[in-house]
């Protein structure tokens, strides 16, 4: 498979092996969420759901100890108006719906620190493998602030109590008890971590990407639905998967004891 990337200033995008992995670049912000890396995050979300020979994105970091220390503190203490303000939060609900609409399953790669506004960027994502060396926190209330845009996030994958702790406390969860909590799937030691995420990306990719983008979209439809109009929604679903031949051939595979050909049809 042929590698490509595209150039941005404070992120790196790069796509390998049906796998497109968006690094966050601004070492010497600790990559603070700012204005311009949500607008380049965006742009590299939407061509990698646009690019068919993507089926995998992952979200790294440059920094060796932080992911991202969250929002721009700066930004948020300047003085521009309210519009302002409000038009740049919306970058921030930007991306999260985005990554639930992918129509491709996403994996944070967390080596170092998930903080504040990048805690609701890993869990807008699907899956979250984390070093040893990583914590994850809402520190926003230590210096004056709530953590309105991600505070939907937390509570969609973490229970009531351990999230009232985290925004109330603003205290941070070791990676073993972010695991604990349900915020992260696999904790791993740092010499592991590098092959911990490209074995994860290499099993997603090798899924079918016609069926991984219906169980994606359904994913993100079904979350808030009624649960009688959630099962009509994926009856309906399930009826589309068996009719496409990406499903009979998976399924002819599985007897025949060989490896599927994806036709994406």
């Amino acid at each position: 498979m042929s590698e490509s990337s595209q150039s941005f200033e404070k992120i790196r995008y790069e796509v390998a092996d049906h796998v497109a992995t968006i690094t966050l670049d601004d070492p010497e912000t600790r990559n603070a969420l700012s204005d311009q890396l949500l607008s380049e995050l965006i742009s590299a979300l939407t061509t990698a759901r646009e690019d068919y020979a993507v089926r995998v994105v992952v979200l790294a970091s440059s920094h060796e100890k932080v992911f991202s220390a969250g929002g721009n503190l700066a930004a948020f203490g300047g003085e521009s108006g309210t519009v302002e303000k409000f038009s740049g939060a919306s970058l921030f609900s930007d991306s999260f719906k985005l990554l639930g609409e992918l129509g491709k399953p996403s994996i944070v790669a967390a080596r170092g620190h998930v903080l504040a506004g990048s805690l609701g960027l890993a869990l807008a994502c699907d899956l979250i493998i984390a070093s040893e060396e990583a914590t994850f926190g809402t520190p926003e209330i230590t210096v004056g602030l709530f953590p309105f845009m991600i505070m939907a996030l937390i509570y969609r994958n973490v229970g009531r109590k351990k999230t009232n702790e985290l925004l109330l406390l603003g205290e941070r969860l070791s990676a073993a008890g972010a695991c604990q909590a349900g915020i992260v799937n696999k904790v791993v030691p740092q010499k592991q971590f590098d092959d911990a995420v490209a074995e994860w990306a290499a099993l997603l990719a090798a899924k079918s990407p016609l069926i991984m983008r219906l169980g994606k979209d359904a994913m993100w439809r079904q979350m808030d639905m009624p649960l009688a109009e959630a099962l009509d929604y994926l009856r309906a679903q399930l009826a589309i998967e068996l009719s496409t031949e990406d499903a009979i051939e998976g399924v002819k595979a599985f007897f025949e004891k060989r490896e599927p050909e994806w036709k994406g049809r």
